[in-house]
């Protein structure tokens, strides 16, 4: 539940910011004719689409437990996040058509005092969404707030590519078209981070072998003779993680020793890293020990 208040938070404050931020960004874009003042307008629009889709995400994944979805729908935040990096990547690809157009064209832009102040006001509103939802993400482990936080980091940071280019824009008539480009590489870069996290997540990854190390010692902690744990796979839900592994013990003990054993493990996995556990005993041998 508190994953949910953070998302619809982070996600309404966004959309409102994102659309007035849009509405003055596009004006100032159409007064001076930059290329590059109205892509970065309707990046600040897609912004407000993935905050919805960041409303949707959460809303989703909050659901509990159901028949036809057993573990939850934790996996909707990723699938969120996802379509997040999607709409980033043609974002960018929007913002290279723009640029082979300006260079065409060879359009000098003149830029004026509108285009200042609108761009150092985007660069402050983006950049406080952007260390809000980092701030979220940090407090829930929420990925679409992750991601919703580079959305709006992008954006401040190509406005402040922008800004640099109304400085020197009155000197250079390519300008606007190669910050154009400049801006469109920064967010493909964002978009790739984003898509390939979460499709390996969604596929499924090993875990790291301190990860591994940290759930043996903490198993071995829990019993008194040796478990030989092995054979861990972790699969992560979103909300909720579920972990299999393998122990093995003496053949000779009693199976309500051994739930006792695998009781105890399980416990402290939960304990330590809040993993549902299922534990499969297995007999040692001196062949396989």
């Amino acid at each position: 539940m508190q994953n949910k208040k953070y998302i619809f938070r982070e996600g309404w404050l966004s959309i409102i910011a994102n659309t007035l931020l849009f509405g003055l960004k596009y004006w100032a874009g159409i007064v001076t004719g930059s290329i590059a003042l109205i892509a970065d307008a309707w990046h600040t629009l897609t912004d407000s689409v993935s905050s919805i889709i960041v409303l949707l995400g959460g809303k989703i994944s909050s659901k509990p437990a159901d028949d036809d979805h057993p573990f939850g729908h934790g996996r909707a935040e990723r699938i969120a996040t996802m379509i997040i990096g999607v709409l980033l990547a043609i974002v960018a690809f929007d913002f290279i058509l723009s640029a082979i157009d300006k260079f065409s064209t060879r359009e000098k832009t003149e830029f004026g005092t509108i285009a200042w102040v609108v761009t150092i006001v985007s660069i402050v509103v983006k950049e406080a969404l952007a260390q809000y939802a980092f701030w979220a993400a940090k407090i829930t482990k929420s990925p679409i707030l992750k991601a919703d936080g580079w959305h709006h980091r992008t954006d401040s940071l190509s406005s402040l590519v922008i800004l640099i280019g109304i400085a020197v824009g009155g000197s250079f008539w390519w300008t606007d078209a190669v910050l154009s480009v400049i801006v469109a590489l920064m967010i493909g870069w964002a978009s790739w981070e984003i898509i390939s996290k979460e499709f390996t997540s969604l596929l499924g990854e090993s875990p790291s072998k301190d990860l591994l190390l940290s759930i043996r010692e903490t198993a071995q902690k829990a019993c008194i003779q040796p478990i030989h744990l092995h054979h861990i796979h972790i699969h992560d839900y979103g909300q909720h993680t579920e972990m299999s592994c393998h122990i093995k013990l003496p053949p000779a003990m009693t199976l309500n020793e051994a739930h006792e054993i695998c009781t105890k493990i399980e416990a402290a996995i939960k304990s330590e890293f809040g993993y549902i556990s299922t534990i499969h005993p297995e007999p040692i041998t001196w062949e396989n020990p």
